[in-house]
């Protein structure tokens, strides 16, 4: 089995979030900002890093993922339909009556591992998983996709100590930590800072880098585990509504649907990328 090979992982992550655009402009749906800062991650983890096969998607031997942020399901159903798992026509069906690509990600979908969207509990699952493999000695890794507002979570630290306390060397935690969560700055509602160091002081090893940086995020993601013995976390600096400048940076395309004018200006300017 082997990784979905992309060759251009840039093009890969345009064509996310051009399909999230639409599908959250056709729906009425949120979340747009949220794939927009994930979606050089999701490009890089299923053009070049994971260990999937879209003809064969329930293999055991294949690694697993679990996108915590659940509520940037548009993206990894897009990730998913361009790499082969579903047509992608199907992405038109986001978020109607009877569509099986609910706005939270949901494990119904052919390539997903497990439903999220309530925040916080996703490093929890993987590190079951990861720690469930470690007993039967299986190969596969576990990679998780967080929020950075979920780790003002309880939950989210249970699991840190869990996943370092049992050596969890096949556990992958990427932090897309774009700074803004559903109504104000992370730093306003519970500041996170010195976050690296608290991952660190919880016994994971750490890397930070741009998280719109493929290079940085390929060369990171194929030197795993980042120190033997230990879990990683890769904390993944990003702009949210990264690709179009009206959205960058901003709380307000946590929940606003683009819509008119504002759907045609993000669409030209995604478009007129290199």
């Amino acid at each position: 089995m082997t990784t979905t090979a992309v060759t251009d992982t840039r093009e890969l992550a345009r064509r996310i979030r051009k399909h999230a655009l639409r599908m959250t402009s056709l729906s009425g749906a949120s979340h747009v900002g949220a794939v927009f800062s994930c979606a050089d991650i999701l490009a890089v983890l299923y053009g070049s890093t994971l260990n999937v096969d879209p003809a064969d998607p329930r293999n055991p031997s294949r690694d697993r993922f679990v996108l915590s942020k659940g509520h940037a399901g548009g993206g990894l159903y897009a990730v998913l339909a361009e790499c082969g798992f579903f047509p992608v026509e199907k992405l038109l069906t986001h978020y109607q009556d009877g569509s099986d690509l609910s706005g939270h990600v949901s494990h119904h979908v052919t390539g997903i591992d497990v439903s999220t969207g309530s925040l916080g509990h996703g490093l929890s699952v993987a590190a079951g998983m990861a720690y469930s493999g470690k007993l039967r000695g299986a190969s596969h890794r576990v990679f998780c996709l967080m929020s950075d507002g979920e780790c003002d979570e309880g939950s989210t630290w249970e699991a840190v100590m869990f996943a370092a306390h049992h050596r969890l060397a096949n556990l992958v935690a990427i932090v897309d930590f774009n700074k803004i969560q559903g109504i104000a700055p992370v730093s306003e509602v519970i500041a996170l800072e010195p976050f690296a160091d608290k991952w660190r002081s919880f016994g994971w090893e750490v890397r930070e880098l741009d998280g719109h940086d493929h290079s940085a995020l390929g060369a990171a993601l194929q030197t795993l585990p980042l120190s033997p013995g230990k879990p990683s976390c890769i904390l993944a600096h990003t702009v949210k509504g990264k690709g179009v400048s009206f959205m960058e940076n901003t709380v307000l395309w946590h929940y606003r649907a683009p819509k008119g004018a504002e759907y045609d200006a993000a669409l030209a300017e995604l478009e007129a990328q290199p």
